[in-house]
């Protein structure tokens, strides 16, 4: 069991638990976790709570190579707001933000999230590690290289499960030496991979158990699924199911959805075949 210090709040993971993808902006490769205006933010996120999520988690801008980036105020100015319509409605909603900006992580930590949600582990923000640390918030460290623009291009690995392991390694003493308590691990898929890759990473997803550290699993609707089953992300839900199963049975803790209801009855229904193996 691994236990979650958000500013005093204690969370504690005894069972897997499910984050919620709500994207605040018009780019994300899936549209139907696109939200634009706050009122309609809160909505989803209260579908998504009444479902049975534990996080939700909030991007103020997609991260697919062919996005157009945005700079941290325009990004600042999407989350915020959406934030707050979140916690009007849900004062205890636990909310991560998706950013790698370190001046977007403290004004949504302000506003009322308890955890920050980085694709690059710090490296695109050096002040990243030490605001989260001044933050005194969980911080969900991904492996990624380069930039969304030039990931795809860098994807050369000996041993893709053994780079990223070392990655981790080097990444959690980085954060801890910044003053960050609780670290959460996101292999990065579909992220500086091959699909090849992406498969060999989840098919030994354990070996990262030795890290003791929660493990993050976000491969909902990627194109790792849809594009291998040659359909489209919307026709991607069921895929993701089977995808999410495999990696609850490979010791995730945590699964980044679209789909919260369908990942909620992922969890239960291994939960109860734990029962009777046990």
């Amino acid at each position: 069991m691994f236990t979650l210090n958000c500013k005093g709040r204690l969370l504690t993971l005894q069972k897997p638990a499910i984050m919620g993808i709500i994207n605040v902006n018009q780019d994300s490769f899936f549209a139907g976790s696109r939200e634009a205006d706050p009122s309609a933010v809160a909505e989803t996120a209260s579908r998504m709570l009444e479902a049975g999520a534990a996080y939700i988690d909030l991007g103020g801008q997609s991260t697919h190579p062919k996005s157009p980036r945005i700079g941290a105020a325009a990004e600042m100015n999407r989350v915020v707001p959406a934030i707050k319509a979140i916690l009007e409605r849900h004062p205890d909603a636990v909310i991560s933000v998706d950013t790698y900006f370190s001046e977007v992580a403290g004004a949504a930590v302000q506003a009322g999230a308890l955890m920050v949600n980085d694709i690059s582990a710090g490296n695109l923000d050096t002040n990243m590690l030490s605001t989260v640390g001044e933050l005194e918030v969980p911080y969900i460290a991904m492996h990624m290289r380069g930039n969304p623009n030039t990931m795809s291009t860098l994807t050369d690995y000996e041993d893709v499960v053994l780079s990223v392991f070392d990655y981790f390694v080097t990444k959690a003493e980085a954060c801890k030496e910044a003053g960050i308590k609780d670290i959460i691990l996101d292999p990065g898929f579909g992220f500086a991979k091959t699909q090849v890759q992406n498969y060999n990473l989840l098919s030994r997803l354990d070996a990262f158990k030795v890290l003791e550290k929660p493990i993050l699993v976000g491969v909902s609707r990627k194109s790792m699924i849809y594009k291998f089953l040659g359909i489209t992300a919307d026709e991607a839900l069921n895929a993701s199911t089977v995808l999410h199963t495999y990696a609850l049975e490979r010791g995730a803790h945590i699964l980044r959805v679209h789909d919260v209801e369908a990942a909620i009855e992922a969890v239960r229904l291994l939960a109860m075949l734990d029962e009777c193996r046990s």
